[in-house]
């Protein structure tokens, strides 16, 4: 699909003029087409609304997954979006809920229980959605790890733009072909993907 008929969130902050701040990004507001494609919804009245205003009736913050300055200052900004993104990856990576009151105090919070273990391959390992039965590659784990790590900084100016996390996205899923491709026989393609 052309990108001015996806809004994705990176389309939303870096084609967009001006840059459109979502304000609203999770797992609910995004719906998969029949081949499996997301698409993003809810991109168009949150926008509209003034942080001050729209602060008052958001759900994000109490769900777990708005940024740290979100919740201190009420101001949506690029940088709180992509930290929503990067609470739908860490959802994506364990299948927790960004907040669940019946897990015990110090694991309610995602991101917070997450974050410390996200460089320690070990713990990481643990952590990953056990319905995953180990079919990832422990280098893509490793690496969709760092790029989540990067998301959820608490210091939205260390946090990259999102045209950076999809392109490291997309650089892992062709690693994962080429790796693919290679064990079974068919590395045809391999140099490609490596130069």
């Amino acid at each position: 699909m052309a990108a001015d008929k996806d809004p994705s969130v990176r389309y939303l902050h870096e084609v967009c003029s001006p840059s459109v701040v979502h304000k609203n990004f999770n797992s609910t507001n995004i719906l998969m087409d029949a081949e499996l494609n997301p698409h993003l919804s809810d991109c168009g009245l949150a926008c509209l609304i003034p942080n001050a205003e729209y602060q008052g009736a958001h759900h994000n913050q109490s769900s777990g997954y708005s940024a740290p300055e979100v919740s201190m200052s009420g101001q949506y900004t690029l940088k709180s979006d992509v930290y929503s993104f990067g609470v739908v990856m860490l959802e994506l990576l364990t299948g927790r809920k960004p907040f669940d009151s019946s897990r015990p105090r110090s694991e309610q919070y995602l991101v917070r229980w997450a974050t410390p273990q996200l460089h320690d391959i070990d713990a990481l390992d643990k952590m990953v959605d056990p319905q995953l039965q180990g079919l990832y590659p422990a280098k893509s784990l490793s690496r969709f790890a760092d790029v989540i790590a990067l998301c959820v900084q608490p210091e939205p100016e260390f946090r990259p733009p999102m045209s950076e996390v999809v392109q490291a996205l997309v650089r892992l899923v062709q690693r994962a072909k080429m790796n693919k491709r290679v064990l079974a026989g068919d590395d045809r393609d391999a140099h490609d993907y490596m130069f």
